[in-house]
């Protein structure tokens, strides 16, 4: 097991790359009270920087983030030896090109201290297929994140072949810490969990748009004012779950199971076999806990009137 430093003991974060998502990163940890330093070679990254934190604050000081915080508490480097010299976590979110990370990857694991955490935002490389060829490959994981990442709280976790699960399970307590919602995941899969479920539905509605059966307006609006309106509460598992019934995923499943066979979607769907459809209805039962139909079907409702109601009543 690698010896790594104390979590509460960091001050100073390093972010690899200042676009979109490392920009974002930047204004969540400058508003979580650390210190950032910012490695861009753009020689406008300081500029888009700074326009990029002064939008996002008024969001993080809605959601009581950033009392306290200072968010000129960074700087910006085009040195990267300089910019992860004394940080005690680093976050990479350089462009998606694997070439360009397995570059990268390498001059961090020369820079960087062998007991600091390197988290990656890749949107769907596996860690395994970038940490080729490096001198401490076990400390280096994927940080997933979601757009814009100072707001959504979703953070995937997973490590590659090579990284040490110590590194692995540090990193999500780190997560954690920060305020972020983490899934840990216990296997690498290309695109993690939510890009595969957000692509899913985003190939179907390229096919609908393709083959004439839908608009642009009427897709987002079948999200928007529809589905969308439960899932803030309830994932498409416990959704289904309780479109069962008092029954619950058990005969939503009995009942609709042979509906996979038809053709709502160019996806092929799995063999509902009875392995298969135990483990939904476990994994739903799980994630109800303690909650009865009853207290399910009202957190639903109140979550959907309560986001109505935001909505100027036009949902």
């Amino acid at each position: 097991m690698i010896a790594l430093r104390s979590a509460s003991s960091i001050d100073t974060i390093a972010c690899i790359g200042a676009g979109t998502i490392g920009g974002g990163w930047t204004a969540y940890f400058l508003a979580r009270g650390y210190r950032v330093k910012v490695w861009d070679p753009a020689e406008d990254a300081a500029e888009k920087l700074g326009r990029l934190i002064d939008a996002a604050w008024p969001a993080l000081a809605e959601l009581d983030i950033v009392e306290g915080a200072d968010k000129n508490a960074f700087t910006v480097h085009r040195d990267l030896a300089e910019t992860v010299a004394d940080a005690g976590f680093v976050q990479e979110s350089a462009p998606e090109n694997l070439q360009l990370k397995r570059e990268l990857f390498a001059q961090l694991d020369e820079l960087t201290a062998p007991d600091v955490v390197i988290g990656s935002s890749t949107s769907g490389y596996p860690m395994t297929e970038m940490a080729v060829n490096l001198a401490h490959p076990e400390r280096f994981v994927v940080g997933h994140p979601f757009n814009p990442p100072y707001l959504i709280p979703l953070v995937e976790v997973v490590g590659g072949e090579l990284t040490d699960p110590a590194a692995v399970r540090w990193a999500a307590e780190f997560y954690e810490l920060i305020g972020k919602s983490v899934i840990l995941m216990e296997r690498e899969v290309p695109g993690f969990i939510a890009n595969r479920l957000q692509e899913a539905l985003w190939r179907e509605a390229l096919h609908m748009i393709d083959q004439g059966e839908a608009t642009v307006e009427q897709i987002d609006r079948s999200i928007t004012d529809g589905p969308g309106l439960r899932w803030p509460m309830h994932g498409p598992m416990l959704t289904f779950h309780l479109a069962g019934g008092e029954g619950g995923m058990a005969h939503m499943l009995d009942h609709f199971g042979p509906s996979l066979k038809s053709p709502w979607t160019r996806l092929l769907a799995p063999e509902l076999t009875e392995q298969l459809r135990d483990a939904v209805v476990a994994g739903c039962d799980s994630a109800a806990g303690e909650r009865s139909f009853a207290d399910l079907v009202a957190e639903r409702d109140a979550g959907i009137v309560a986001i109505r109601k935001l909505a100027g009543g036009q949902r």
